[in-house]
């Protein structure tokens, strides 16, 4: 089964191992953005959220444990998984000490490295569960498939990343601009409207209500959308 989808920093000057995790990360319909130099990624770590980011500690131009500190000082909370040819156990401690969520030295397969960051992301974002619930709804986010009352019903990719996304923030307005990005990713910045975004919000409150649901999406108007019960 696939795992949820996911917004991913590949922060790697190895051009080849770079490559090759952004294409196997893309086959799952993942968003994936790429740094190969220190000042790139320092850049996109300040502009951009993640769900995960994968970090090489020796970069040119700095060092990935500059990156780390850089998110722990303003509170950024995306995922880091180091990944590094350095098997020290004083790099690895530096790194778990400044808030780094685990550790893969170099060689790994890709699936290790998959499957360590679909466990990151769960556990930041749903703490560890792959079954959700939110009164009448559940998610399983193993089998990708959300049920209202126990009845499935049937949603698009993006339909179901959107349901997660407003899951994941109920209660919080997130923007257009959060939810434009999240979805479709940083080429998402020179869109000029967001008509594409009214029609997906449009289309999964249509479907969860005709399948029994509350009315849980509501426009905060000037804002963006808000995900409650209120």
């Amino acid at each position: 089964m696939k795992n949820t989808r996911m917004k991913i920093l590949i922060i790697e000057d190895e051009k080849g191992l770079r490559e090759s995790i952004e294409e196997y990360f893309m086959e799952d319909g993942n968003i994936c953005e790429t740094a190969s130099n220190y000042s790139e990624a320092i850049s996109k770590v300040n502009l951009y959220r993640y769900d995960c980011i994968l970090l090489d500690i020796t970069l040119p131009g700095g060092n990935g444990i500059e990156i780390l500190k850089n998110l722990k000082e303003n509170n950024y909370t995306d995922g880091v998984l180091i990944i590094s040819a350095k098997n020290s156990l004083d790099d690895r401690l530096q790194g778990l000490d400044l808030g780094a969520d685990d550790y893969l030295v170099k060689p790994f397969h890709l699936s290790e490295l998959k499957a360590r960051v679909s466990a990151i992301i769960r556990r930041k974002t749903f703490n560890g569960n792959n079954l959700l619930l939110f009164n009448e709804i559940t998610i399983d986010l193993q089998a990708k498939a959300v049920k209202v009352d126990h009845q499935p019903i049937k949603l698009t990719r993006k339909e179901y990343a959107l349901m997660l996304y407003f899951i994941a923030n109920k209660g919080k307005v997130v923007s257009k601009n959060a939810i434009a990005e999240h979805l479709w990713g940083d080429g998402i910045d020179m869109a000029n409207n967001f008509d594409f975004i009214y029609s997906h919000i449009k289309n999964l409150r249509k479907k969860l209500m005709e399948a029994g649901s509350k009315d849980y999406i509501h426009a905060a108007y000037g804002m963006g959308y808000k995900f409650t019960e209120e």
